[in-house]
């Protein structure tokens, strides 16, 4: 089972970086490999949007979790990045179809961005019933989802590589990034639970 430490090592040198590099390309601050140029020049508004909220959930997501027992932190922080999920989530959906990604990469993206709206409103619907322990479970699926960004990047970037045939891998990447940790989420609820309630 996963540690805290593990959990923070995570964090600070995958989570980080990765919501950094994404915040900064969709505020035009880095430059984007020329597929990516290509589709924020068709979406202008779209794709930095997505990609600024979407960077932004990524990056708030481990202090809403660590805020969890202290409510003055917690629900504020918590319907902020209510706030950017929704954002990216809906943007995701456009900006999937609009990519130059291969139509198998492209589902597996808009597939991300529904599973994604879906998690964070069913979390939202359970804090409302206040049954606290399955927001909690539905949450933590929601943020596993939300790491589909880095470990898309630690796939492909690993295929890369290995000079792996890139477009094979980046479709599955598309995939497996979002549900190999939404899976483990999902198959060991006791496991993140317990690990949470530390």
């Amino acid at each position: 089972m996963l540690s805290r430490m593990a959990i923070l090592v995570i964090t600070m040198v995958l989570v980080v970086p990765v919501g950094l590099v994404a915040l900064g390309s969709g505020a035009g601050v880095i430059a984007l490999p020329y597929e990516m140029f290509e589709l924020a020049r068709r979406a202008p508004l779209l794709f930095p949007a997505h990609m600024i909220a979407s960077a932004l959930a990524l990056l708030l997501a481990p202090a809403v979790i660590l805020s969890r027992r202290r409510p003055e932190f917690h629900r504020p922080l918590g319907r902020l990045l209510g706030l950017f999920v929704v954002i990216g989530g809906l943007t995701a959906l456009p900006v999937a179809v609009m990519s130059h990604s291969t139509p198998l990469a492209r589902a597996g993206f808009f597939a991300q961005g529904l599973v994604w709206l879906y998690l964070f409103g069913a979390a939202y619907l359970a804090i409302r019933a206040r049954d606290i322990p399955r927001h909690a479970h539905l949450m933590t699926a929601m943020v596993a989802v939300t790491t589909g960004a880095v470990w898309f990047r630690v796939i492909t970037g690993t295929a890369i590589a290995l000079r792996l045939p890139f477009e094979p891998v980046y479709a599955a990447s598309a995939w497996l990034g979002w549900m190999l940790p939404l899976a483990l989420v999902l198959s060991k609820p006791r496991a993140f639970a317990g690990l949470l309630s530390r």
